[in-house]
């Protein structure tokens, strides 16, 4: 099933125009949320970074785009679809309407919503080898655009192919400065002894809603120190422990990159503290 502007369709008669612009220019920005037993989890992170996308591209905003209403229809896609049942993922995709070329005719706006059922209701680590390596062939240029989650999103597609062409389970996007900001579909963290590190913003990652979820986590636990700076990629050999989080996956260790070995300890600890506020929330 899927909900576009209000109307609940079946995914075999759902269609949009070919000249969408969100297809055309890559003129739209989204959000991919999971959901666990209706409950929209972390929604008002996911919400406010919507609404901050929206402005940064210009879009106007209808004055029926409160949480409450954008809430209420993710969860009555997921009342209607026989495969979400507990747990699942929702694409929230906003496009600006039909009209124009580069420039628009209109700043006003469609949205749609897309579900998928997922198979576990709660975040897991597995035993499985996650191997990585840096995505060289293009850059990330740091800036405002690039912490959007908006359909321009080229440097990830050729990155994902370039993985699999090698064997990688995943790549490390590198900025203009050659300082690593991310990986293709999350962001990244990694641990030396009792510090925790993430590259900041304006070195050019996603803003994500999970790397905000961990980092209010570990600022609780006072045996680690945060340090959000710019990693060098001759920092990856030299941690103990790298992993990668989105708001799919949780948390995924990678316990491989060239020839180092990586542990998951802090991983399996945050694991657990991640699904208790999921269930205290």
């Amino acid at each position: 099933m899927i909900n576009i502007n209000g109307t609940i369709q079946e995914d075999s008669k759902a269609s949009i125009s070919i000249n969408n612009r969100g297809f055309n220019y890559g003129d739209a920005v989204f959000e991919t949320i999971r959901v666990y037993n209706k409950k929209v989890l972390f929604w008002e992170d996911h919400y406010f970074r919507l609404m901050a996308s929206m402005r940064i591209l210009r879009m106007d905003i209808p004055m029926s785009f409160t949480p409450e209403f954008l809430e209420s229809e993710i969860v009555k896609l997921v009342e209607t679809s026989e495969r979400a049942i507990g747990s699942c993922r929702i694409k929230l995709v906003v496009n600006r309407k039909i009209g124009g070329l580069y420039a628009p005719q209109s700043n006003d706006v469609d949205y749609f919503i897309s579900v998928k059922p997922l198979e576990s209701d709660i975040y897991q680590l597995t035993d499985t080898p996650y191997v990585v390596d840096l995505f060289k062939d293009y850059y990330v240029t740091a800036g405002l655009l690039a912490t959007l989650k908006t359909n321009n999103r080229a440097l990830n597609v050729i990155a994902g192919i370039y993985a699999e062409e090698n064997g990688y389970n995943n790549c490390l996007l590198l900025n203009e400065k050659k300082n690593v900001v991310e990986a293709i579909n999350a962001n990244v963290f990694l641990v030396k002894g009792n510090v925790l590190k993430t590259p900041p913003i304006l070195d050019g990652c996603l803003k994500g809603v999970m790397r905000k979820q961990i980092l209010d986590i570990v600022q609780l636990m006072p045996d680690y120190e945060i340090e959000e700076t710019s990693v060098s990629p001759f920092e990856l050999q030299k941690a103990d422990e790298i992993f990668l989080t989105n708001v799919i996956s949780g948390i995924v260790p990678i316990t491989q990159y060239r020839k180092k070995i990586f542990t998951s300890n802090l991983a399996k600890n945050l694991i657990g503290k991640l699904n208790l506020k999921i269930r205290l929330g």
